[in-house]
């Protein structure tokens, strides 16, 4: 099992900017992508981005494409979401995710999750 912890949230006004951290833990050598999600009130959970610890690559929705960006560092095993020109429909609780898979996208492909941290953007 892989544990997660994410911090960083907290309430920024639109067009500005904040970066998610999530540090992993336990069972690390399980987990070949991290993925972003997030859920906003009333809504379903919805993939947001996922970078691929070996490769970094990386992949992102089509809402945040251009304006968010992941990365990771293998020495730390964290994984960071830089969140630029933030817009209020940007607001929901956002998880970070663990999968064995190598290009996941759907939330049941993700085994481990943190316990989310709230994103409020303000008009």
């Amino acid at each position: 099992q892989v544990q997660l912890v994410e911090s960083g949230g907290g309430l920024v006004q639109a067009r500005g900017s904040l970066t998610l951290s999530c540090a992993a833990s336990g069972r690390t050598f399980s987990s070949n992508t991290m993925g972003w999600f997030r859920q906003a009130p009333g809504k379903e959970r919805e993939f947001v981005a996922a970078i691929r610890w070996s490769l970094g690559s990386t992949y992102y929705a089509d809402s945040v494409k251009g304006r968010f960006t992941t990365s990771r560092d293998n020495a730390k095993n964290t994984v960071d979401l830089h969140m630029n020109s933030l817009k209020p429909e940007d607001t929901a609780v956002y998880y970070c995710a663990s999968s064995p898979l190598f290009r996941p996208r759907e939330a049941s492909d993700f085994k481990s999750w943190g316990q989310g941290t709230q994103v409020t953007v303000s008009s």
